[in-house]
């Protein structure tokens, strides 16, 4: 017994070290300033976590000239006065067969030779297949527009309910990810924008959420939008809090108050002075140490976490001696009693 009693005393002078770690130790100020950087958005954050997403193309903000190209559908409304053989016969096509498909440059019409469409915008298809008829019938307007394109469009994936969504040359991201429809809740961060199979250095949460319009790039045929689910990015709160759990960062940031609190907090556990914010690779991690008093005293947007970080709050040395206490005392009863049993025999 009286072994027990001087190793529980060897434990309680010793439990205030901490073993030596070559970490990246860092103070409130260190915090502060890698917050400013992450207010900054998206493309700053990836910078922090070591990815460069380039510049946008110059022309990224220029309206295009849209023409049509192979395997777009046409859909094609004619006008003559007498002629209802041909209107219906044209109508026909539109709404039975699905419309008029562009193959190999060319679309085929009846009463007129194959035209060649591929190439031209729709005003000057237009006037080509009007001229075209009037060589051979009088009085003839033509009218064209898309029915489907096959290349010329973007395509959604993720939380949308819209999969593709045609371009002419005009529309822009805004105006797409309204049609998509996408979920209030979405994970703006952690969707992206590829073209010609490399991302593109869009923030849509700046554009969808604060109308920063120098994001609101010309979207092209073959772009791809991917939008992410709600806990795609996350920080993790661990040790004494209310709830530890992982919160979801939508936006891509938010403030260290914000999070405990949706964590519930710090109970009387938890040591306030020693609140851990861990961030980067596990193998070399940056570790910020903050105390309560920086957290009620520094503006939120001064104490930012970052999707990754982990938040970790110390318990209280009694905490800590307390649930030694009550793991270690029922063994040492137990000797206790081993130990009176044996002089009882004795």
């Amino acid at each position: 017994m009286k072994f027990l009693l001087a190793f529980l005393l060897l434990i309680s002078t010793t439990a205030c070290y901490r073993p030596y770690h070559d970490y990246a130790v860092m103070g409130p100020d260190e915090f502060v300033c890698d917050s400013y950087r992450i207010r900054q958005g998206k493309m700053a954050i990836l910078e922090m976590e070591g990815i460069d997403l380039g510049e946008l193309p110059d022309d990224a903000m220029d309206d295009y000239l849209d023409t049509i190209a192979e395997d777009d559908i046409l859909n094609i409304v004619i006008y003559h006065p007498t002629r209802r053989d041909l209107m219906d016969a044209i109508e026909f096509i539109n709404n039975r067969v699905g419309g008029f498909r562009v193959y190999e440059g060319r679309i085929d019409l009846p009463d007129i030779k194959s035209v060649e469409v591929a190439g031209l915008t729709l005003d000057e298809a237009r006037a080509k297949l009007q001229s075209a008829f009037r060589e051979q019938i009088n009085d003839v307007e033509l009218f064209v527009i898309y029915k489907d394109r096959l290349t010329r469009k973007v395509e959604l994936t993720g939380l949308v309910q819209t999969p593709t969504i045609p371009v002419d040359g005009k529309i822009r991201l805004y105006e797409v990810i309204a049609k998509a429809h996408i979920p209030p809740d979405a994970n703006l961060f952690m969707s992206y924008i590829m073209r010609d199979g490399c991302p593109l250095p869009i923030d849509l949460h700046r554009l969808v959420n604060q109308g920063d319009m120098s994001q609101n790039i010309v979207m092209r045929g073959g772009d791809k939008i991917f939008i992410a689910n709600h806990m795609d990015s996350t920080v993790m709160l661990m040790g004494e809090v209310g709830f530890p759990r992982p919160i979801a960062l939508p936006y891509g940031y938010m403030s260290l108050r914000e999070a405990l609190v949706s964590a519930g907090g710090i109970p009387y556990t938890g040591d306030r002075s020693h609140i851990q914010v861990i961030r980067g690779n596990l193998q070399c991690p940056k570790i910020y140490i903050l105390s309560w008093e920086h957290i009620i005293h520094l503006p939120n947007d001064s104490l930012l976490l970052m999707p990754g970080d982990t938040v970790y709050v110390s318990a209280t040395p009694i905490t800590e001696w307390n649930r030694f206490l009550s793991q270690i005392l029922p063994s040492a009863t137990g000797i206790q009693t081993g130990y009176d049993v044996y002089r009882l025999t004795q």
